[in-house]
């Protein structure tokens, strides 16, 4: 019964919330969050305990060097990435005279077995990859302070 009781109250507040609509901009000036947003991220590439993991894979990117069209060439970029705590919030300058974008840096990032088997510069994108400038794997923790600060001209 309570719950009941709980689901019919909710519903006939959203019924009085009204119809969405867009706010001009006096009005999204008198909007008010209390700590912007955060959020975490958990990103994986590759991740061979995933189900439809690939297990041979390349990246290229591309570059023009005196007319000629190069690749670095990344063979099996691989790994999973955990970022916890980064946050996106407005603040007032100090000096008043605007408004500023604060991204806050990740408290803690997470490596596991993040980075690739091996990298090549090479003319054909497609052609087999070699190992001719070595490997990169990472696995540990890294923690950071700080922010970064964005704000229009």
């Amino acid at each position: 019964m309570k719950r009941a009781l709980a689901i019919a109250l909710l519903l006939s507040g959203a019924a009085h919330a009204g119809p969405l609509r867009a706010l001009d901009d006096g009005e999204l000036e008198q909007v008010n969050a209390r700590d912007g947003i955060s959020f975490a991220a958990h990103v994986a590439i590759n991740d061979p305990t995933l189900v439809g993991a690939v297990s041979d894979s390349r990246l290229s990117l591309g570059f023009h060097d005196n007319g000629q069209t190069r690749f670095i060439v990344l063979r099996n970029v691989r790994g999973v990435i955990d970022m916890s705590t980064i946050n996106i919030d407005v603040h007032a300058k100090p000096d008043g005279s605007g408004d500023y974008v604060a991204l806050t840096l990740p408290g803690t990032v997470r490596f596991r077995n993040f980075g690739f088997e091996s990298m090549s510069v090479q003319n054909d994108p497609l052609a087999p990859v070699t190992n001719s400038l070595g490997s990169f794997n990472v696995n540990g923790d890294m923690n950071m302070t700080g922010q970064v600060r964005m704000w229009a001209h």
